[in-house]
């Protein structure tokens, strides 16, 4: 077990503690989970965010008024490929290095990441990280011990706090930055999601569906805005709401309605217990899980290699050592593994 708590670690950019003690003498945040602060707003955040949603919601209005079918069935197929890039790329491969990919791939996952735009894929990989090192303390960037609406958007609204800060300068990141196609991402982040994310999802179905700008946009900005509370959603509700079958003593829950909504990517509790592993749920589970089966056909195919899994047995021992006895869904608990 100390050797999977290891291998554990370096999937989510964390070196050994043995070797970071120097830098960072309590590996494990001793303040409290939510310390009393005062908040600093980001005002253009804030802005943003506002109009992202006001937006939005004029968004729905055309969507039921003036939009074309053909522009609705567009945009529903180009979140689904959007997601890809944050749930296989950014959150699966860079993020976790649960899995490895041919070069092809990569360029593919790129440009999905750069489409749905949450962040390039080394700042959201970073924040990741960070976030399984100090889950759910003041150093979690996302911190869920202060509700709901913080974890899910309002941590964008504020000034990091200072241990987030102050921890973040010791997740190793160098993979990322050694890596030419996430350093290209960054370097071109402007023109890359100006184009992929707004322009052309705008431009398309003026040209080819006839949709007026004013229409065409606000469809854009909608499917935008819903993208990022879905992945906000995994930070939120994926700690609120739900069952603990792997790791009572932990926030992430298994929470299967946002699993379905986010293509695999909210069976957290397990996630949390097993980070390493590349389908991010528990076995049996892949039919529910679209991410795993974008990842097993590019195996297939020989373009994802090396995939991480943990071993049914070692799941088996988990969940009866430190689960909190619900149901799993996905497999059904082994007789021979009773709980003690």
């Amino acid at each position: 077990m100390a050797t999977l708590a290891k291998i554990s670690h370096k999937m989510i950019g964390i070196t050994d503690t043995t070797k970071t003690d120097t830098k960072d003498p309590f590996p494990k945040l001793v303040a409290p989970q939510a310390a009393p602060r005062n908040y600093e707003f980001i005002y253009h955040n804030v802005l943003l965010f506002s109009y992202l949603h006001i937006a939005s919601l004029y968004g729905i209005y055309l969507a039921c008024t003036t939009a074309t079918w053909r522009s609705l069935i567009f945009h529903y197929l180009l979140q689904i490929v959007a997601f890809l890039g944050v749930t296989a790329g950014a959150h699966r491969l860079w993020s976790h290095r649960s899995y490895k990919a041919k070069m092809p791939l990569e360029i593919i996952l790129m440009v999905l990441n750069s489409l749905a735009f949450v962040n390039t894929a080394t700042h959201f990989a970073r924040d990741h990280r960070l976030h399984h090192r100090y889950s759910d303390t003041d150093a979690d960037p996302h911190n869920a011990t202060r509700g709901f609406f913080y974890s899910h958007i309002g941590w964008l609204l504020v000034k990091k706090h200072p241990e987030v800060v102050r921890r973040g300068k010791l997740i190793d990141v160098s993979d990322l930055y050694e890596n030419p196609l996430l350093r290209f991402q960054k370097k071109y982040a402007i023109p890359l999601t100006g184009t992929l994310c707004f322009a052309l999802p705008t431009i398309i179905p003026m040209y080819f569906f006839g949709e007026a700008l004013n229409t065409a946009w606000h469809l854009t900005i909608l499917c935008f805005t819903v993208r990022l509370n879905v992945v906000f959603s995994v930070n939120s509700a994926g700690h609120l709401w739900g069952n603990k079958p792997y790791d009572k003593q932990i926030k992430p829950v298994q929470n299967y309605t946002m699993a379905i909504i986010t293509l695999g990517e909210c069976f957290h509790n397990y996630h949390h217990a097993f980070p390493w592993d590349y389908k991010t749920a528990e076995l049996g589970n892949n039919w529910l899980n679209p991410t795993t089966k974008f990842i097993d056909f590019f195996a297939w195919i020989g373009w994802a290699y090396d995939l991480k899994a943990v071993p049914e047995d070692v799941v088996h021992s988990r969940t009866n050592r430190t689960g909190d006895g619900s149901d799993l869904w996905g497999f059904k608990r082994d007789n021979n593994f009773k709980t003690e």
